[in-house]
Parts: structure tokens; sequence; C-alpha cells
């Protein structure tokens, strides 16, 4: 693969606090080249911004590896940036050409306030989580693997919809800025396999009552949460959801 090097445009969201009305402003990078990631990127001009005695862009990361969710930021109008199936760390500068202007947004919804600059507050995710997305397990020793046969079927369904990372893309996109495809994929993962058993007649309304109280919008199935997720989750877990919250609306009713 051929290596370049190119000059950049960045139109970067600085805000200082959620009061903060927030504005956009302008910064050069020259010579960055096309094997850096998304993020090395913007190191590359705090680095810069602290030699200058300027405030560094505040942004979200940690693993580095696409596995965290961190690393939550708008780019050209799109999560993540224009690769599909790719998170901003993984992202790398040669999906863009030398002279282009890049505007990064931080994540823009309600249930996800500005923290500052691209950084914003998701622990309504983790709500969510506490709310129903767990299991009622014995802790020690681990059984053998296949102690508890499951069908090959829902046990691929399951771990399609565990690798959800928790991102927040899938809210970003939506125009309603709804979050029931990252609900659907932890009531999936669970509802699927015998585990989730315990908690299943609970999970998904107390888990879609906790996503309501946060704030998210109510979904109208455009499809834009597939096609930004970076994990590539399936909107057919939210007729699985639609199906498990219908079911225990009924059981809890009796």
């Amino acid at each position: 693969m051929e290596h370049y090097t190119m000059n950049l445009t960045l139109k970067v969201w600085r805000q200082k606090s959620k009061q903060d009305k927030g504005h956009f402003d302008t910064y050069t990078v020259n010579d960055i080249s096309s094997e850096m990631s998304f993020l090395e990127m913007f190191d590359v001009l705090n680095e810069r911004l602290v030699h200058e005695g300027n405030e560094p862009i505040a942004f979200d990361h940690d693993c580095r590896e696409g596995i965290c969710g961190m690393c939550s930021m708008y780019i050209n109008g799109r999560p993540h940036g224009p690769w599909e199936g790719t998170t901003t760390c993984q992202l790398h500068m040669r999906a863009f050409k030398n002279g282009d202007t890049i505007v990064v947004e931080p994540w823009r919804a309600n249930a996800f306030p500005v923290i500052k600059d691209l950084m914003v507050d998701r622990s309504a995710f983790d709500r969510i989580i506490q709310a129903g997305g767990y299991i009622s397990v014995n802790t020690g020793n681990a059984v053998d693997a296949n102690s508890l046969p499951i069908e090959k079927e829902k046990a691929d369904a399951s771990f399609a919809a565990a690798t959800c990372i928790g991102c927040g893309a899938c809210v970003a996109a939506c125009k309603n800025s709804s979050a029931l495809l990252f609900v659907s994929a932890k009531v999936s993962h669970l509802a699927l396999l015998p585990q989730g058993g315990p908690e299943r007649k609970t999970r998904v309304l107390d888990m879609v009552a906790q996503m309501d109280k946060e704030g998210f919008g109510s979904c109208t199935s455009t499809g834009a949460c597939e096609a930004v997720c970076p994990k590539e989750i399936s909107i057919t877990n939210i007729a699985r959801l639609n199906k498990e919250y219908l079911i225990s609306g009924i059981v809890s009713d009796k």
C-alpha cells in the first residue's frame, strides 16, 4: 500500500462545558502520514497546541484497538468517519485526501451531554445496563463448555449481539437519538441464552423504562443505526427486543 503525506484543514467543535454554547475552531495540520490513525493525527495536533501554549482538544479514547467504544467522534457527518464497520481509533488517514477539510463534532443527543469539546457523557448507557443487563448466576469454578447445550444458531446470534461495544454511534446517527439498537443488542445476547432466563420477564421492561427515562428518542426503523455501527450490529435485534417486550408485558400483567 502506497504511503504518502498530506496537509489537512480541521474544523473542530470546541466547548468548555455543558453550559457553554460551543463553536467550531479551524486548524491546519501538515505532513500527516496516510498510515496514521485518526486519533494519532489528533495527538499530533494537540502536541502542537500545547507547544504553542494553547489548550489541547479534549477527546475520549482508551484501548485504541476498536473494542472499548470510547473514541466517539462525528466525522464529516458520520459517526466514526467514512469507513464501515470501523471505530474512530481504527480509522486511518488514508481514508482522506491531501487538501481535504474534515469536520469533527461530538455525538449530538440530549442524553449524551457534552463534557468538553469532543467528549460526551455516555453514563446513560451504564444506567440502562444496571437496570437489567445482567444475569443471576452462582460464582465459582467454570463449568464445562458442553454442560449446557445451546443451539448453534442461537449461540451465533447471541455472540453477534454481544459484540456491541456501547459506543453510542447508533444514537448519534439516529434522527430521533434512539438507543434501541444498543438496548436490543444487550437484551438479545442474554435472551438467546438459557443463562439469561431468571431475569427474562423483567429485563427488557426495566431496560426500556430506563432508556425512556434517560431521554432517548423513539425508533422509526430507518436503519441509520445499523449503517454506522462499528460492530455491524443488525437491526433484527430490535425486532427481537420488541418481541421480548410484548411477551414480558403480557406475563407481568398476570
